[in-house]
């Protein structure tokens, strides 16, 4: 179930002044060459640095009278470079300073922040840092409740008071989306199976604007999501592991000022052995964390929640599955017609991802011709390829429509200002091409015949091309008389590398791309 009361990893207090009491230490979270606007504070620094210089890149405690409790934790960014360097470093330096003054027992720590020069949200990202560093696994608070929280609370400092509440305030609706999204996408494939992750939903949005529609009707799924259900097949006779299509929406309180409408599809695989072409060499492990798509989505409708955005209308799909191998499995060769009614042959059961959102996709597009400003989205842990070619970053792709609006760079740029970064990608004629059908009895094959797409030219652009046909959007281009704009978004670098806790991604860009700015 989700704790609604408990949706942080700590609390946090903001504090007019360094000199308070109740704290176990003071964490400075230090850049080169900053000038501390405490006299005593810059005197005990510069004394520091001159005895054990090491101490620029390296975290350290040091006894310090005039700081809470005489112990103070200097936590150094290093050498910034602007034009290579982001926000990020201020997080990781924050989020190393609480695990130092973890590792020392401290419970009630103070976060020293000051406002950089160039890195204009260091502070905020400083703060969603110290609390990512003490979030606990949902299973782990759930075996061991006497070792959760980490803090009894964690008390922030800057030079303007009022700014500072507003920051804590800012930084807990976001770090809460991204808490939630941590829950669903690094529990394990047990914990949150299928219908374990619509009762996790269910409570979390009870009694909230949030409106909640599952389905669950093998017999629905055949008629009206046929991909999804070729997935879902050998799950199916296992109550626990049976499939979900989950659907979310917000709607303002004033329907009337509406100005856009996001339409989000996340992949929700809870455990993908590949199928019938089942994962070998050890490549199954982690496959739990292919779930973050669709725990990304929930994660972003809590920050919709808390935030209440008047003019925006959010519809969600969580496209929830258990890729399982089995007399019933879905298999190679098969032919399948769509919900958008193209004929798709599969050749690989191990790109079962295009297969779940593809039909739920075709219905929010359905939905979206008729919508304010409509904006289609799918977010997947979907390729190998996204990791190989972009590293542990988000790739993200518009069609031409998104493309003409900006999209793509408009979330690149909110990410970077956040620390969610992305790297841009583009779709190009080989994507229309990549699924075409080999032969007459095909419309659109589901992928290349080999082992995986990081061994495939074009590896994570063609996977979007496949659900742009099979859903139908490519119809909707910037020449039809209703175009639509559809983002395509793929963590399967970012979301996180399993045993290490799964990141949330991308729920801080998505805010401030649509939410804050």
């Amino acid at each position: 179930m989700a704790d609604k009361n408990r949706l942080l990893s700590t609390h946090l207090k903001a504090e007019k002044s360094l000199l308070v009491d109740g704290y176990d230490c003071l964490i400075l979270v230090y850049w080169s060459n900053q000038t501390l606007k405490e006299d005593f504070l810059r005197e005990a620094v510069d004394t520091l640095l001159q005895i054990d210089p090491s101490l620029k890149t390296e975290i350290a405690i040091h006894v310090l009278p005039s700081v809470p409790a005489g112990r103070l934790v200097f936590a150094p960014t290093g050498p910034l470079d602007e034009d290579y360097d982001d926000v990020r470093s201020f997080g990781e330096t924050a989020a190393k300073g609480i695990r130092r003054a973890i590792k020392a027992r401290f419970r009630r720590p103070l976060l020293y922040l000051q406002k950089h020069p160039t890195f204009k949200n260091a502070e905020l990202v400083s703060i969603l840092g110290a609390l990512e560093s003490t979030y606990v696994n949902i299973q782990v608070r759930e075996y061991r409740p006497d070792g959760y929280p980490k803090l009894d609370f964690l008390g922030v400092y800057t030079e303007d008071f009022e700014k500072t509440e507003k920051l804590i305030n800012l930084a807990s609706v976001l770090e809460s989306g991204r808490y939630v999204a941590r829950d669903i996408g690094g529990a394990d494939p047990e914990r949150m199976t299928p219908p374990r992750i619509q009762e996790y939903v269910e409570d979390l949005f009870k009694n909230t604007d949030i409106k909640i529609n599952v389905i669950s009707d093998v017999d629905v799924f055949s008629k009206d999501y046929p991909l999804f259900e070729a997935v879902n097949r050998a799950a199916s006779n296992i109550d626990r592991h049976k499939g979900r299509i989950i659907y979310l929406e917000y709607v303002p309180q004033d329907p009337s000022k509406i100005t856009e409408t996001l339409f989000l599809v996340g992949k929700g695989v809870t455990y993908d052995t590949g199928g019938a072409n089942i994962k070998t060499g050890g490549a199954m492990a982690g496959m739990s964390y292919d779930k973050c798509g669709a725990a990304a989505v929930v994660g972003f409708f809590q920050v919709v929640q808390s935030l209440k955005p008047e003019n925006i209308r959010v519809v969600g799909a969580l496209a929830v599955v258990r890729n399982s191998v089995g007399s019933d499995a879905y298999v190679s060769d098969e032919l399948i017609q769509s919900r958008s009614g193209a004929l798709v042959r599969v050749t690989n059961t191990d790109a079962e991802g295009r297969m779940i959102m593809a039909d739920v996709l075709c219905k929010l597009k359905e939905e979206a011709v008729h919508a304010v400003n409509p904006h289609l989205f799918t977010i997947a842990t979907l390729t190998g390829h996204a990791a190989l070619s972009a590293g542990e970053y988000t790739i993200v792709i518009d069609n031409g429509p998104a493309r003409k609006a900006g999209t793509a760079y408009k979330l690149q740029n909110a990410g970077e200002e956040i620390g969610d970064p992305f790297e841009v990608s583009i779709f190009r004629r080989d994507e229309l091409l990549f699924p075409k059908g080999r032969s007459d009895e095909e419309d659109i094959v589901q992928s290349r015949q080999l082992a995986s797409s990081a061994r495939t030219s074009r590896g994570h652009q063609g996977p979007a091309g496949f659900l742009l046909l099979a859903s139908g959007l490519e119809k909707h281009g910037s020449a039809d008389s209703k175009p639509l704009k559809f983002t395509h978004i793929d963590i399967a670098g970012s979301a996180g590398n399993f045993p290490h806790p799964s990141t949330g991604t991308p729920v801080l860009a998505l805010a401030n791309a649509f939410l804050l700015n």
